[in-house]
């Protein structure tokens, strides 16, 4: 038996999807909440763990985003809304949610509303959505069914 000499060729890394900016377990929650991620809206993304009110379930999307988790975010839309697949787009990076106001959303509710403003940088500039998103209750779990987007004065 001989030992080999040279190293194989390393093949080019293809890239098969854009890569989501690193969050751990341990990492701050992009949600914006004194949280780590695992113990706040991963628990959500990697677990049997619903969110209790249209408010959690939006931040959780909005974390979804920002770690690119289609299948959470597929999950947590509404049927009749729910998209056919999810795409990222590799130049966007989300930069900070801000919550502004909420209505009805919580555990004696059907439905609720949550107005959030969104930062993001997309190919190195700063840009905001800002949204009023419509939640309600399917099968027992909340999920989002649409939303209007506002114009910041």
């Amino acid at each position: 038996m001989s030992r080999r000499t040279t190293r194989p060729k390393r093949r080019p890394a293809t890239p098969t999807a854009p890569s989501a900016p690193a969050v751990t377990a341990d990492s701050p929650c992009p949600c914006g909440l004194p949280a780590m991620y695992g113990a706040c809206c991963g628990r959500f993304h990697s677990g049997p763990a619903a969110a209790p009110t249209a408010e959690l379930l939006m931040r959780s999307r909005y974390s979804a985003f920002v770690v690119r988790d289609a299948g959470y975010l597929r999950r947590t839309w509404a049927p009749e809304t729910r998209p056919g697949e999810v795409d990222f787009d590799p130049s966007m990076r989300w930069a900070g949610l801000e919550i502004r106001d909420t209505a009805d959303g919580t555990a004696f509710h059907r439905s609720g509303t949550v107005t959030f403003v969104a930062r993001y940088t997309h190919g190195g500039e700063p840009g905001s959505l800002h949204e009023r998103s419509r939640f309600r209750r399917h099968e027992g779990a909340w999920v989002y069914v649409d939303g209007d987007f506002i114009d910041e004065p």
